[in-house]
């Protein structure tokens, strides 16, 4: 009699287990496809165009014509597009961060409250800390508001914009930290969609 308890209890915590993992894959899909996020600006893992970046060079000609350098480091925000978007979602927040940052990872960009309706950001979002469809933008490790473009001093950094799919519009002054974010964001995220790029400092 207690063996059969013990197996009992073994198949149905088996059971619970495999449900509860189905059920958060269940989460993040739509219609079979999963919640993705990309930009026509780069693909998954390759490098950020300097454009986006606060990487300025204007080098003066040389006697060799290989030594003229021009980077265009405009320091604006790559347009972003998201879809396959999970039934129950009301928001969505974005956070775009370094975790190759020298000690720390560097928060670039803190966004929330974007609303269900939009499911792209253009180009060159303004520093401004709420728009007119309520979409709220939070500070970066800078101490400013809106986005900062990637600024290695040295090597090859990763960039993580990472969305997330939340059951309600929070309810989180602007200018929010990413700290306080994700403290918000707890038990409300449906699921995260992730586009990683790269950055190294030109010469």
């Amino acid at each position: 009699m207690m063996k059969k308890i013990i197996y009992w209890v073994i198949g149905l915590t088996f059971i619970l287990f495999f449900y509860n993992s189905n059920y958060q894959n269940c989460s993040a899909m739509e219609g079979g496809k999963k919640f993705q996020i990309t930009s026509p600006a780069f693909m998954e893992g390759n490098m950020i165009p300097s454009k986006f970046t606060c990487d300025v060079h204007d080098i003066s000609p040389s006697l060799e014509w290989f030594d003229m350098y021009t980077y265009d480091g405009q320091d604006i925000s790559p347009s972003l597009e998201w879809k396959d978007i999970p039934v129950g979602t009301k928001s969505f927040a974005l956070i775009n961060d370094d975790p190759d940052a020298s000690g720390t990872t560097w928060d670039h960009w803190v966004v929330y409250n974007i609303p269900l309706n939009i499911t792209s950001l253009d180009e060159n979002v303004k520093p401004e800390k709420e728009f007119k469809n309520g979409m709220r933008q939070g500070t970066n490790t800078w101490g400013k508001i809106g986005y900062g473009g990637p600024c290695p001093p040295g090597g090859t950094h990763r960039y993580f914009f990472k969305l997330y799919a939340l059951d309600t519009m929070l309810d989180l002054r602007s200018e929010a930290t990413k700290a306080q974010l994700l403290e918000a964001m707890k038990g409300h995220v449906l699921a995260e969609a992730q586009l990683m790029g790269k950055y190294k400092k030109q010469r």
